[in-house]
């Protein structure tokens, strides 16, 4: 509660999920809408990353950024590495976040506090990343195990906060919140079946339509990193990205994977250190690595806080 004149700072805890993260974008501009702004943010991965376009007041540019992507952008951010540590080096990204999103300034010195939560990957300990470089901070927090490769940090390697804290509200509350809204993107765990997953033949064609540095890569991959694979680039993408016949593909297990297990982190996490508002988006169906629908996830964030509008305004129009 307020004491005298002092307004209580509200604080936004955004969770990891991969694509499901562009959905903190819609909640954040409905949030504005409402009159609600956060002055701290803490994020876990993909919350790490919109967290950080917030924090920079480049939220805007961020969406501008995400809503068009197409899944020929997303294979083109993909430099693929299967020798150092994850299936992605990040370092196209990062470039692409760094030239669209926000630049690389301290994190101590961004318009409003920020913190992201990674994991150290040998002792499995919490860190919390509050000064340094921002765009080092978001990296290690997005560094999901196998998918991208570890980021050093003071000597130690980092990766996803998510394996630890998927929905950071103790961050958010060390970085002095009085109030808490939290973003959980696992609370709608899909029922999604594989029959809906798009035809990997499909989804190959489009390489048709790449550049000739992407379809450099792709034939990079194929011609020297998958050795065993036969078929070109159509039967890495099935093997890789998507179905083969009814059984799921490698990242379609490994999304629902993850999925699972940070669900159940969140859940014990935040019944030990309760939110005062939670938001839940219904973004079980997009799969983590599905960057290209922006467009619905954002819409989704949007909507998820028009439904707790009333909460809202409850709980914060009682400590104005």
């Amino acid at each position: 509660m307020k004491q005298g004149n002092v307004q209580p700072r509200i604080g936004i805890a955004l969770g990891g999920g991969g694509a499901k993260g562009w959905s903190h974008i819609g909640v954040l501009n409905a949030l504005e809408h409402l009159g609600i702004r956060p002055s701290i943010i803490a994020g876990t991965s993909m919350g790490a990353l919109v967290g950080a376009a917030y924090a920079s007041n480049r939220l805007k540019k961020l969406e501008k950024w995400a809503r068009p992507m197409t899944w020929k952008d997303v294979l083109g951010y993909l430099d693929i590495s299967i020798s150092g540590g994850g299936f992605i080096q990040g370092e196209k990204l990062l470039e692409a976040m760094q030239e669209k999103a926000f630049k690389n300034v301290p994190v101590d010195q961004l318009p409003k506090t920020f913190g992201a939560v990674a994991t150290q990957l040998r002792t499995g300990q919490e860190v919390w990343l509050r000064e340094g470089p921002l765009l080092e901070a978001v990296r290690a927090s997005i560094a999901l195990p196998g998918l991208f490769t570890p980021v050093v940090h003071d000597g130690y390697w980092l990766v996803d906060g998510g394996l630890v804290n998927p929905v950071p509200v103790s961050l958010c509350r060390a970085l002095g919140a009085d109030i808490v809204i939290a973003v959980n993107l696992y609370a709608d765990i899909s029922k999604r079946s594989f029959s809906e997953i798009p035809d990997p033949a499909d989804q190959a064609r489009q390489l048709d339509s790449l550049s000739e540095e992407e379809v450099n890569l792709w034939n990079k991959v194929s011609n020297q990193v998958v050795n065993g694979i036969q078929g070109g680039k159509e039967a890495l993408l099935a093997k890789i990205i998507q179905r083969d016949k009814d059984m799921p593909g490698l990242f379609e297990i490994f999304s629902s994977t993850i999925s699972i297990m940070q669900n159940r982190i969140t859940r014990s996490r935040m019944a030990g250190d309760p939110p005062d508002i939670t938001l839940s988006p219904k973004v079980g169906d997009i799969v983590t690595i599905e960057f290209h629908k922006a467009e619905p996830a954002i819409a989704e964030g949007e909507a998820c806080v028009y439904r707790m509008r009333p909460v809202l305004e409850d709980i914060l129009g009682a400590l104005a």
